[in-house]
């Protein structure tokens, strides 16, 4: 009988400590038992990457992003190690590879690579010997041999990427929650877990602030049709699939509610309103590389008018630098910024056949009081720029609005 093929990802909370590193073991040697072929693909242990990069910023004012990859990458390749040992002590044999050694290959953007192809003959001949592996996230190696990173969360990237490569018959992503919830369950006691959502619904609430999956591993799983199983790494509990559908797809508008507090606002104020002007301002800002998403521009009634975008925290630096200088090349006025926003978000395929859902958002958010700065919509998604001190409160408020602590 041919063996299933099972790629498993545990994050850093999982692996945290030897006492956690030997419980995932255990777990893996259970399914090593039942006649299954694994892959584990393993992230640093907790604060690791962190600990790390506070310790770069001790030693180099600006260092390399070379030799960034280079240290960073060291952190999942002492799990992987480990893990690795701590298998072979329950009897069952193991071997640790590092992300190039299983045959992650990339481009050459360092700190967001992205995966090429991989080779899997090693894993594979690792599998016809009985053995488990254990492969080092996070990382691969350029066709010129040099050590790249896939960006934050890219274990996430490694494990969807490792199953489509080998033919996985499912990737499993093991966390320290238990699914996918409605909404953030340390912040809404009422969160409801999820049997299953959509790749689609996955991807958007990924890119709008739920943490639990990195967005271009979904993007992976979905081109390829790889089901995802969402659990817990300290319990047994059945987790989320992450599908291409669902039976109630048609049957539930509204999924799930996110909010990202990672944004800031840009305003270029008196921008001359004439063809062209957008696209000189946008290029600059996208020359620094600075990644803009919500974009909203006011209603001329002079041959002036104020442009406003939002962009990453981390990059507002680099962003207000780039649209001042384009702001003064068009004899534009003041360029204003705003850290105090947040982003709240609905969620779900089911709003491309519902009626009412905007307004019904729009709604539940005024009697919270929440003021709307900014909207952006999808079929699948609407967003609201709102005060960053608002942001718990109207998650709660669309959470209840929405009915999504009910059981669909």
């Amino acid at each position: 009988m041919k063996k299933r093929v099972v790629v498993q990802k545990y994050g850093g909370s999982s692996v945290k400590d030897a006492d956690r590193i030997k419980a995932v073991a255990e777990r893996i040697c259970s399914y090593k038992n039942k006649n299954v072929n694994i892959a584990v693909v393993v992230s640093a242990m907790a604060d690791t990457t962190d600990d790390l990069i506070e310790l770069a910023g001790k030693i180099a004012q600006d260092p390399t992003d070379r030799e960034m990859d280079l240290l960073l990458a060291s952190g999942e390749q002492i799990s992987s190690s480990l893990l690795a040992m701590a298998v072979r002590e329950r009897g069952v044999e193991s071997v640790a590879l590092t992300g190039f050694q299983a045959g992650f290959l990339t481009d050459k953007a360092h700190g967001k690579a992205r995966v090429q192809e991989i080779d899997g003959k090693r894993i594979k001949r690792a599998f016809k010997e009985g053995k488990v592996v254990i492969v080092a996230g996070f990382q691969g190696m350029t066709a010129e041999g040099e050590i790249t990173t896939l960006g934050r969360g890219g274990s996430d990237l490694s494990a969807v990427a490792l199953a489509k490569a080998i033919n996985a018959d499912v990737c499993e992503i093991y966390t320290d929650v238990t699914g996918i919830y409605t909404t953030d369950p340390r912040k809404v006691t009422d969160a409801r877990k999820l049997k299953e959502i959509t790749f689609d619904e996955m991807l958007e609430m990924a890119s709008l602030g739920a943490q639990v999956m990195q967005p271009r591993s979904i993007e992976v799983a979905k081109r390829f049709n790889i089901p995802l199983h969402v659990r817990s790494s300290y319990s047994k509990e059945e987790g989320t699939m992450i599908v291409k559908s669902t039976q109630k797809i048609e049957d539930i508008a509204v999924r799930g509610v996110t909010s990202n507090k990672g944004e800031a606002k840009i305003t270029i104020c008196a921008v001359p309103d004439k063809p062209g002007v957008s696209a000189k301002i946008f290029n600059a800002v996208a020359k620094a590389g600075v990644n803009v998403d919500v974009i909203v521009q006011n209603v001329s009634h002079t041959k002036k008018t104020d442009i406003s975008f939002t962009v990453p925290k981390t990059e507002l630096v680099k962003g207000m630098a780039a649209t001042r200088a384009i702001a003064q090349k068009l004899g534009a006025g003041d360029v204003l910024e705003d850290k105090n926003i947040a982003r709240v978000s609905i969620v779900g395929s089911g709003m491309r056949s519902h009626q009412g859902i905007a307004a019904k958002m729009f709604d539940a958010l005024a009697k919270a009081s929440v003021n709307i700065e900014m909207i952006a919509t999808s079929e699948i998604s609407i967003s609201c720029i709102i005060a960053l001190d608002k942001a718990d409160e109207a998650v709660k408020a669309l959470h209840k609005a929405f009915a999504l602590d009910k059981a669909k």
